[in-house]
Order: structure tokens, then sequence, then C-alpha cells
């Protein structure tokens, strides 16, 4: 009973539509779990018909490129992203990550991966914000494949300027031989799973994933919350 008067004074909020909770929900309320637009590029695999595989092609071998949700600017998707980025919802994160690492579970991906690798913050930026957002998503995603994930392998070695308003080029040079891979051997042989929070023109994930396939990494596929 506490609790139920607690919750009228001091509701959980939606993190997709700022509106109240009802009992039951968390995170993100029933009618925008239902609303948000999904992508659905697990039931493409590697094909020509999965618009994110080919923004890879002739530039790094991915095995898989996939995201939970197509980016929309003002939309539920950028306000969730928001939360997670900027006003500390941690555990959204390992939220959405066991919700998608569950999709892509039913559909057989687990048997294709060994360990999940977040795309790394510099130590000061991640100083600054106190949590590096893509590590959440990517230990529920660990979670639900029910594989190893770690956040100790990639190093981000230099502080890179914001990514948003840069052409394509500018991108890729702003993160060329940006990440090392500080644990080698973990990597070695096998097949990485390396997650951002969101995708845009790919260039940091491609940066990423030349550093891994270097490193003996056997396969490199990528996933992120959402893609523009």
């Amino acid at each position: 009973m506490l609790q139920d008067f607690l919750s009228l004074l001091f509701p959980e909020i939606c993190h997709a539509c700022d509106q109240p909770l009802a009992r039951g929900e968390r995170y993100i309320c029933t009618e925008c779990n239902v609303k948000l637009p999904y992508t659905d590029l697990h039931l493409h695999g590697a094909t020509e018909l999965n618009y994110l595989q080919q923004r890879f092609w002739g530039k790094v071998p991915i095995r898989f490129a996939f995201s939970y949700l197509h980016f929309r600017s003002k939309g539920r998707v950028q306000r969730v992203l928001h939360k997670l980025k900027y006003r500390g919802a941690q555990e959204l994160g390992e939220h959405l990550g066991r919700r998608y690492g569950a999709i892509l579970s039913e559909h057989g991906y687990a048997s294709h991966l060994d360990l999940v690798i977040p795309v790394p913050l510099h130590h000061l930026k991640q100083r600054r914000r106190g949590y590096n957002q893509s590590d959440g998503f990517a230990k529920g995603l660990a979670e639900a494949l029910q594989i190893p994930w770690s956040n100790k392998v990639l190093e981000r070695a230099i502080d890179t300027d914001s990514q948003t308003k840069k052409s394509r080029l500018d991108r890729w040079q702003n993160v060329e031989q940006v990440f090392i891979v500080r644990q080698a051997a973990e990597v070695n042989g096998k097949r990485i799973l390396l997650v951002d929070d969101v995708l845009t023109t790919g260039a940091t994930l491609e940066a990423c994933a030349q550093a891994l396939l270097q490193n003996g990494c056997s396969d490199v596929s990528v996933t992120t919350i959402a893609a523009a």
C-alpha cells in the first residue's frame, strides 16, 4: 500500500513519451512499446535486404549488421536515447539490450557469437558523464544471448570531437587509429558482437571493427540501439 501511495506522489515516467507508467510497466509504457519503430533487420540476416549491412560493404567485413530501432528526430527513439545518454537512465540500456537480445536469440544468432563488446568512451568523457551508455545495452544483450561481455578489451585512446555534424569523410578521419585492443588474447579467434548506441555513417563501428580484426578476432558483427 505504501508503494502504491508513493507511486501516486512520484510516478515513474515512460522514457519514450514522458507519461506516467501504469502498474507493471517498466521504463517504457505499453503504448510506446507497440509504436516504437522497430527495424526487424534480424529477419534479413546478412543479405541485400538488410540496408545496414550494405553500409559496410567494401569498407570492412561485417558478418551481421543490426539495429533495434529506426532513429526518428524529435520522436520516441530520440527521447529514449537522450534519457539514456544524458539523464543517467543506465538501467534503460540494459532493459533494451535484454529485449533485443531475446529477439536475436530466438532467431538463432547466439550460436554465431562468442563475446559482446561495447564501443568505448574516452576515459575523460566517461568520467564526466559517469558511465558509458553503450555498456548497459551490451550487458543486456549478453545476458539474453547467454554469452560473455567485456568493456575492458577495447579502449578509446584519443578523445575525439563529437561526430554529430561531421561529413562521412570527416567522421572517418576523426576516429581512424583512435581505438586500441588492450587484451588481444580475449578476442583472438572470437566472433565478436560490437555494440554502440546509434549508427549513422558507421565510421566509429568501422574503426573499432578494423582494430578487432587486426588483433585476430574471427569475425565482427555490429548492433546498435538505433540507426539513422
